[in-house]
């Protein structure tokens, strides 16, 4: 990848400086942050900032309130647990722009920051409006771009703002660059993605990339459903999407075709009605009124043997209900093999380093994106808008 200018390029002390992070984090029924992973990983950021005397004026959205006003996805919970987890005030303006931004972020001190409103409260910004582009950038004088969850958008705050000011990229972006550009390119071989989730359609760009790059895809969770179906498989009542027999039964002969494998499920863990206990059936034997939540025994056992001579293996997805503690063990089975093999390990889209967590299996990983849909772009090879704005070392 072509490298970006960074904050060692450009001098920060007493400038007004706009950062862009994604901070979109999850909160309690209380309405307070639930998770702060995104909060922390812009820290180093966010310190260098401090450090080096700026006047930081932080942007981000939160939520999806459609450009209007919503008390929901409001601020407040966000600038609180900034503030204290870097132990200074950070006051939050009840604008994104107009007078009261204007007039607050001319008084942010060196070292200071503020925050701004609700991005996505304005329509400007996801209709990448030039005014309210201009009205943002009007607010600092410099742009940093550590938001990386967000780069796929071409939003007024993320290549609205870095046409019209100087810009450089944070430590956040700079860092999921360089551990995903691992995935691209030239991998080191054997190279094996482990996906799941639920939709074909949303994943099948991702899965047509990794024909001829990757060695081995091992699919699960809802995702391989279409792929049995296709064959003739009945499935019970398990969700199947539908519309996608001929979508997966070309990524299949393609595959085939550039030297990629591709390993479904061989048996599940069904939950049927009036049983108690969940049980094992074969791929082929799911009852007509079973549902399908994970992946059996014999399915983990070929999948850690598909990892275990690899030396680099992307992650992407839950192979059955891990949510469901009686549905987890699939997932976590899998992804804990990874421990114990030497190589290159990346999880990256949606909720990956949450369920990660969760299921205790983040040992297995040298790197877990905060980038979601970012991420997925990133490694099938694609551009990302808010990326490509930004100016070359």
């Amino acid at each position: 990848m072509v490298e970006k200018r960074g904050l060692a390029d450009v001098a920060l002390r007493g400038r007004r400086v706009l950062l862009r992070v994604d901070f979109n984090v999850p909160q309690d029924a209380s309405g307070q942050v639930a998770d702060d992973r995104r909060i922390q990983e812009a820290l180093p950021t966010l310190n260098h900032l401090r450090a080096a005397g700026a006047r930081t004026i932080v942007l981000t959205h939160l939520g999806r309130p459609d450009g209007h006003r919503d008390p929901r996805y409001s601020l407040k919970p966000v600038a609180r647990r900034l503030s204290s987890i870097l132990g200074q005030p950070v006051p939050l303006a009840d604008d994104v722009v107009g007078i009261h931004a204007l007039e607050m972020s001319t008084r942010v001190e060196n070292g200071g920051f503020l925050m701004l409103e609700n991005l996505r409260f304005h329509p400007g910004e996801e209709a990448n409006d030039p005014g309210f582009a201009a009205q943002l950038a009007h607010l600092g004088e410099l742009f940093v771009q550590d938001a990386f969850g967000v780069l796929h958008r071409a939003h007024a705050s993320t290549v609205g703002v870095p046409k019209r000011l100087a810009s450089v990229a944070g430590y956040l972006v700079e860092k999921e660059v360089r551990e995903l550009s691992h995935l691209v390119g030239q991998p080191a071989r054997p190279y094996v993605v482990v996906i799941g989730g639920a939709k074909v359609s949303d994943k099948l760009p991702l899965l047509e990339s990794l024909s001829g790059r990757a060695d081995a895809v091992l699919i699960g969770g809802l995702l391989a459903m279409p792929f049995l179906a296709a064959g003739g498989t009945r499935l019970g009542q398990t969700p199947v999407e539908s519309g996608m027999e001929e979508a997966v039964e070309r990524f299949a002969r393609q595959a085939t075709e550039l030297g990629t494998s591709i390993v479904l499920p061989s048996d599940f863990v069904i939950d049927r009605p009036g049983e108690s206990s969940p049980r094992v059936v074969r791929f082929d034997q799911v009852p007509d009124d079973a549902v399908v939540r994970d992946i059996g025994p014999e399915t983990r056992s070929r999948f850690t043997t598909a990892l275990a001579g690899s030396r680099t293996v992307f992650w992407n997805g839950p192979l059955g209900q891990a949510e469901d503690p009686r549905f987890s063990d699939g997932t976590r089975t899998v992804l804990s093999a990874l421990a114990s093999i030497p190589g290159y390990h990346v999880g990256a889209g949606g909720d990956s380093a949450r369920v990660a967590q969760e299921l205790g299996v983040i040992g297995g990983f040298q790197f877990l994106s905060t980038g979601g849909g970012a991420a997925l772009e990133f490694v099938q090879g694609g551009d990302l808008p808010g990326l490509a704005v930004l100016p070359n070392a």
